[in-house]
């Protein structure tokens, strides 16, 4: 059976899985901490992130869209990709991901700044591109039509990570259109069931 090393709470990894379940792909869940990565992801993927993938033929799938896409491309009965847009998660996986690194966490990358404090510089550059999906929400349900598609997977873990950082700012934030959009991605069966909470994997155990 294949293998998938992953990280629960990894935005990249929670849109690998959802991938994953729809397309009713059957593999071996391995949670694992990043602190202590196991020597068996590392010789699968030396670069240490998550997730890997490893099928059932030994070939390794170590970035989150590849897999994603991988997967879909065996079956897609939701119809995800017919709304892939590839420039808009683009957008989103660089300058919106190294504006929320930066807001979220300032003390990495400033030698002055507290550690747990925020930088509002790097939020309003972050709000900028938010502003621009909170528009598209407004005139359709989803970000590429009135389907969910597999652009709306891609970006929304990174847009809830973005929402936990203030939550005070974030439901006061002229993002009506967005916020509703996070709300339903995150009741919705299929997240839910992504995230069940798996004990930690231990090699050679």
């Amino acid at each position: 059976m294949a293998i998938l090393y992953s990280f629960r709470r990894c935005p990249y990894a929670m849109r690998a899985r959802m991938a994953l379940h729809v397309s009713e792909i059957a593999y071996e869940h391995r949670e694992i901490i990043l602190r202590d990565k196991p020597a068996s992801m590392l010789k699968a993927s030396p670069k240490g992130t998550v997730p890997v993938f490893i099928k059932d033929d030994g070939k390794v799938i170590d970035e989150s869209l590849d897999l994603a896409l991988w997967a879909l491309n065996q079956s897609d009965p939701l119809g995800w990709l017919d709304g892939y847009n590839a420039e808009l998660i683009e957008q989103h996986d660089g300058p919106f991901k190294h504006h929320l690194d930066r807001y979220k966490y300032a003390s990495r990358y400033q030698d002055d700044v507290p550690r747990g404090a925020v930088d509002l510089n790097y939020r309003a550059q972050a709000e900028a591109i938010l502003l621009e999906l909170n528009q598209r929400l407004e005139e359709n349900s989803f970000l590429t039509g009135p389907q969910q598609s597999f652009t709306d997977i891609a970006i929304f873990p990174f847009i809830r990570q973005f929402a936990a950082v203030e939550p005070d700012w974030w439901s006061s934030a002229p993002l009506s259109a967005l916020r509703e959009w996070l709300s339903r991605h995150l009741d919705s069966e299929l997240f839910k069931s992504v995230m069940t909470k798996y004990p930690l994997w231990v090699e050679g155990a």
